[in-house]
């Protein structure tokens, strides 16, 4: 298995979903931060 950056848009999915829920803060942070940092360039 590749490893894959994080996109943009997953990133703002799993934080939607987060916040929705009330659950994985951790995750959502750490997902956007990957995302800021250069992950996949697909939008």
């Amino acid at each position: 298995m590749g490893k894959k950056g994080m996109s943009k848009s997953s990133a703002s999915r799993i934080q939607s979903h987060s916040a929705k829920s009330g659950r994985n803060q951790g995750f959502a942070r750490r997902a956007q931060s990957a995302a800021d940092k250069g992950g996949s360039k697909k939008r």
